[in-house]
């Protein structure tokens, strides 16, 4: 597939591709400097591409049958609510595709994308794709089960059924489709698909709870007469229903914040084809929530279907489905905030769309307080190893939730909102933010926590620090940890005495997830200068990616490893080692989509080159390194999913 062209006035426009007097691939650069003792932290990176290597095919091998799928007799929706579990399956292949992009064997993509075939088809038997896509459910959970769709695009954007898959998906939501109501710029239900918005929340009787699980978030719906607390519900059969009908009706119909994710299907199909009205109507739904947001304190989560904020909850602001009150609130609120922004502005140049993933981490700040761990609320659980290790009695925390009674559920910032927004933007006004987080916390920024939670992230900090030079030590302790988990899901895998083949009464759906072997987040941090992938729906953000160009496939060559030490656009460090016996040639590519611009390199301590494109070439002989100081334009190209070998 050719990369569209540029236009003069397409969003993200700028020069025209192609370095100066250097060939389409950039200048090339080849490394004089022999490798001496191998840096630890290089030994330690390809041992963990090495360790990922036999861990996913033991994964394959205990969990999946010949064509992909997951070992599972029963059928979701059997006992079960009839949309939920689709986002289950296809989780535990998340990350798959990422670790080829980094330079995991092509063996590894060839599997990813036989499980996404076979769970698909398997979840098509099951009745809950239409069409490939998902019938329709929140976007909490299609953005999860999704990531796996969007890392094989990315991994292999030439492919011309993922392409068509792309566009066929991202035409459910624009206008024409059956989930957009073009006149009034909205989603028409918080659960929406394939087969268009599905009112309420389940297709069976209207009723709460839906499990005993979701105790801990307490109630979803202000205002309803005579019910104060959960264990009311759970007692009284006749009350559940009661409650769950009006949940249906002011809960369960109209647009909410967390469609945002949505805009990651239209995002994806422009990147693959260069159709503009995927572009736009990203600029147009994002920017809708901008109005909505306007005037406002608040970007408001609920919108009723003639597009009035809080037409269904007696003008509340908040309440939306997977909104501020109910269950995690600034989680999915944040999330969704940032992955529409930052989709936006990839697509339009346009960074004012970043105003409204700012809006919701600045509201939560202007509330923070010094609070125990004991104070700690409902998310509080990926924190405890930080907090458990801290001095003080006291940190920082922020509300994650709002209802009538105000701002509550206190607990640390999830870091990787503010870090990926900073990540993406580079501005001042988000460092800032990320410095007053800094600056009242009481657990130590650099240190790192082996921690295993299905999003694969939680060590943003300590990695920040080291950007900003106050953490030496964190490539060798983030890859240890990379590796002690990988090594713990191998040992929980080989231990498992759990039968894959029987129903959801004796596994869990979540069973497959928790004991995925394959980690990236380490990888990205350290090859890519990127935070990893936010879990609800976002796409790949990264600073730098790397392609062997001898294979001409994406990753690293075999025996190299990178280390990314600095990510200001104006001076971005890459550090490159071939440990092998073997010359490597590679190509570094500014940015996910090749759509920031060199302007100039410098290798070692030699002068500056002038470059203009998206692209540098490395020649590193045999045991030999090489260090690139990068001067880039974030987003000056425009973006798409294309490999290097199939634009010139």
């Amino acid at each position: 597939m050719l990369r569209p062209e540029r236009t003069d006035d397409g969003p993200g426009a700028g020069p025209a591709d192609g370095p100066v007097g250097s060939g389409a691939h950039g200048p090339l650069l080849t490394a004089r400097r022999a490798l001496g003792d191998a840096p630890r932290w290089a030994l330690l990176e390809r041992e963990l591409f090495a360790a990922q290597e036999k861990a996913w095919r033991l994964f394959a091998d205990r969990y999946t049958e010949g064509d992909g799928r997951l070992v599972f007799r029963e059928r979701l929706g059997e006992g079960m609510d009839g949309r939920d579990g689709v986002d289950d399956f296809y989780e535990p292949f998340f990350n798959w595709p990422t670790l080829y992009l980094l330079g995991g064997s092509a063996e590894l993509l060839t599997a990813a994308r036989r499980h996404w075939r076979g769970v698909s088809a398997q979840l098509t038997e099951m009745g809950m794709l239409v069409d490939g896509l998902e019938r329709g459910y929140d976007w909490f959970h299609q953005g999860e089960g999704l990531l796996l769709f969007y890392g094989l695009c990315l991994a292999d954007p030439d492919d011309p059924e993922l392409r068509e898959l792309a566009c066929r998906f991202a035409d459910f939501y624009l206008p024409g489709g059956p989930n957009y109501d073009a006149e009034r710029r909205l989603l028409r239900a918080p659960h929406n698909g394939a087969a268009g918005p599905r009112f309420g929340f389940s297709d069976e009787e209207a009723y709460f709870p839906w499990s005993l699980a979701l105790h801990p978030y307490g109630l979803p719906l202000d205002g309803f007469p005579g019910v104060t607390s959960f264990d009311q519900l759970a007692a009284s059969p006749e009350l559940a229903r009661a409650y769950g009908r009006a949940m249906w009706d002011r809960m369960g119909r109209g647009d909410t914040l967390v469609n945002l994710g949505a805009t990651g299907l239209a995002t994806n199909a422009y990147l693959l084809s260069g159709e503009q009205r995927y572009a736009d109507w990203v600029a147009e739904y994002v920017g809708v929530w901008q109005e909505r947001l306007a005037g406002r304190d608040v970007v408001p989560d609920n919108v009723g279907l003639s597009g009035e904020v809080g037409e269904y909850l007696d003008g509340r602001w908040y309440g939306g489905h997977y909104g501020w009150s109910w269950p995690h609130g600034l989680s999915p609120v944040g999330s969704s905030a940032i992955i529409g922004a930052t989709n936006a502005t990839l697509l339009t140049g346009d960074r004012g769309y970043l105003d409204l993933a700012r809006n919701p981490l600045d509201v939560v700040l202007r509330h923070a307080e010094q609070r125990g761990m004991h104070e700690m609320g409902t998310l509080g659980e990926r924190w405890e190893p930080h907090l458990r290790a801290m001095d003080a009695g006291r940190t920082l925390m922020v509300p994650q939730r709002h209802n009538d009674s105000g701002w509550f559920d206190f607990t640390v910032m999830p870091g990787q909102l503010p870090l990926t927004l900073w990540h993406f933007s580079r501005d001042r006004q988000d460092r800032d933010r990320i410095e007053e987080l800094r600056a009242g916390a009481a657990w130590d920024w650099t240190a790192v926590h082996t921690q295993r939670i299905k999003d694969e992230a939680g060590h943003e900090e300590p990695w920040y620090e080291f950007l900003q030079g106050r953490n030496a030590g964190f490539p060798e302790r983030m890859l240890r940890s990379a590796l002690d988990s990988c090594a713990e899901r191998v040992a929980a895998i080989e231990g498992d005495t759990v039968d894959p083949a029987v129903g959801p009464d004796a596994l869990d759906i979540h069973h497959w997830q928790h004991l995925n072997p394959v980690v990236t987040e380490a990888l990205l941090q350290l090859t890519t200068g990127s935070p990893q992938v936010l879990y609800n729906g976002g796409l790949a953000q990264l600073h730098v990616r790397y392609h062997d160009f001898e294979a001409r496939r994406p990753g690293l060559p075999q025996d190299v490893a990178a280390l990314v030490r600095d990510i200001r656009p104006e001076h971005t460090v890459v550090e490159l080692v071939n440990l092998g016996g073997t010359a490597r040639s590679l190509l570094v590519q500014a940015g996910s989509f090749a759509e920031h611009r060199i302007t100039a390199v410098r290798t070692d301590d030699g002068p500056e080159r002038p470059v203009e494109g998206a692209y540098v070439r490395v020649e590193l002989p045999a045991r030999s390194e090489l260090r690139l100081t990068l001067t880039m334009t974030l987003r000056a190209g425009r973006a798409a999913c294309a490999s290097p070998w199939t634009t010139v």
